[in-house]
């Protein structure tokens, strides 16, 4: 039982995921290790975590979906790229050299495990005074704090 809750933790913080928002004509996809899955009430759901500096921050907000993805270890450096650059400055798709994958209303990319299509139920700014003061020091001295998102969990696609 502890391998397998581990292996469930590490799949954001050690893995890495893509967050994507948008639709096919406009979209953007941002590399996170921040982030969880549950259940709030009564709904599966997955929670990321997206700071107001970030391009894909107004997508996040601007549409009801986002998809959240998992990846191969061979795909890391597509995922570095899509952490390190700013899609207000590239393509990161043509870039990253992964292949966008329209589904309904989002994207994801064909070379993704799996894939967890969320809706957008609650949204929230974190705020530094209920924060721990070493994670004010460590994250938010220069940057603005993260907004929460929590999806719930609409579809799970397997590639």
């Amino acid at each position: 039982m502890a391998q397998f809750t581990t292996d469930i933790f590490a799949q954001f913080d050690k893995k890495w995921a893509l967050l994507c928002a948008g639709t096919k004509e406009k979209h953007n996809t941002m590399t996170i290790s921040w982030g969880g899955m549950g259940t709030l009430w009564s709904k599966p759901v997955v929670t990321v975590y997206v700071k107001p500096c970030r391009y894909t921050y107004g997508f996040m907000n601007e549409n009801d979906y986002f998809t959240v993805s998992f990846y191969p270890e061979e795909c890391k450096k597509a995922m570095a790229v899509m952490g390190t650059k700013s899609g207000r400055d590239i393509n990161k798709d043509e870039v990253s050299g992964l292949t966008a994958k329209p589904i309904g209303q989002v994207v994801t990319y064909e070379e993704a495990e799996v894939t967890f299509i969320c809706r957008k139920i609650y949204w929230q700014d974190m705020v530094r005074e209920n924060m721990p003061e070493d994670a004010v020091e460590r994250f938010y001295t220069e940057e603005e704090p993260h907004r929460m998102f929590i999806g719930e969990v609409v579809e799970i696609i397997t590639h």
